[in-house]
């Protein structure tokens, strides 16, 4: 019995062990992807959502100049909240991924969330195709044959493991939508907070609006890029066809230590 419970005792200070040093480095990576002295590495990784002709098609179209927009966008907007840093992130792209994400739960509830974001980050790992130096962010682009699939699952991205999912859709005319909601999530992955009503997705305000300040209020010119829309009156908004046609608001710049 005392042999038993010795050993038992071992292996719960190595699980509490090994979940210090797991936690500790999510919370050391964290604290140094915000303090912006250094470009993030951003790393896209393409999945042929559909197994589609279509998708698999444009997936080889696809180049790291794909992704420009997002750099320069970032880039603008950090300087404009008084960064010091040129580049915040550098996007580079990774051979394709022969496998799909685990699905999340509908509707799980706590311990079934974090379980499968522990499936997630252990897929992401598994599934790294890069070859080069490690990413600080994984975002797994999963793209759908825009004539098949009208729509697709919602995106996500997760600052534990500072990997994101992205379901786009396989077309030229498509990429710069796509590139939307790649920003979005992968400010998601460094603190940033949605701002918006998942009921009907209509931007929070004033959170969520670009310019809330704005007389007339409506309609806006721009998305906040966390709220994802632009809001045209208190009812109605629509995407952004680019991210030239977002901000990033006060709300979202204090969350990923842009401003205090």
């Amino acid at each position: 019995m005392a042999s038993g419970n010795f050993f038992r005792n071992v292996r719960i200070t190595l699980l509490l062990l090994v979940l210090f040093i797991v936690g500790m480095n999510n919370w050391l990576t964290q604290l140094r992807s915000t303090d912006w002295e250094e470009s993030l590495w951003v790393v896209v990784y393409p999945v042929n959502g559909d197994n589609s002709r279509v998708s698999q098609q444009y997936i080889g179209t696809l180049s790291a100049d794909t992704f420009d927009a997002i750099e320069t966008f970032l880039a603008s907007e950090a300087q404009r909240y008084g960064q010091a840093i040129r580049e915040p992130v550098s996007i580079y792209l990774a051979p394709q991924v022969s496998s799909h994400p685990p699905m999340p739960p509908a509707g799980g509830g706590t311990l079934s969330i974090m379980l499968w974001s522990l499936k997630l980050r252990y897929w992401a790992w598994r599934n790294d195709t890069f070859d080069g130096p490690p990413a600080d962010v994984q975002m797994f682009v999963v793209y759908h044959d825009p004539q098949t699939h009208s729509r697709v699952r919602h995106s996500l991205g997760l600052r534990k493991g500072m990997v994101g999912v992205v379901n786009a859709y396989a077309g030229h005319n498509m990429a710069q939508r796509n590139n939307v909601v790649i920003a979005h999530e992968f400010l998601h992955t460094v603190g940033a907070s949605d701002k918006y009503d998942v009921t009907n997705n209509q931007p929070d305000f004033p959170d969520g609006y670009a310019e809330p300040d704005r007389t007339p209020l409506y309609p806006q010119r721009k998305a906040e890029i966390m709220g994802g829309r632009i809001p045209l009156s208190e009812h109605d908004a629509v995407m952004p066809t680019s991210v030239a046609r977002t901000s990033v608001g006060n709300k979202t710049a204090q969350e990923i230590n842009w401003i205090n």
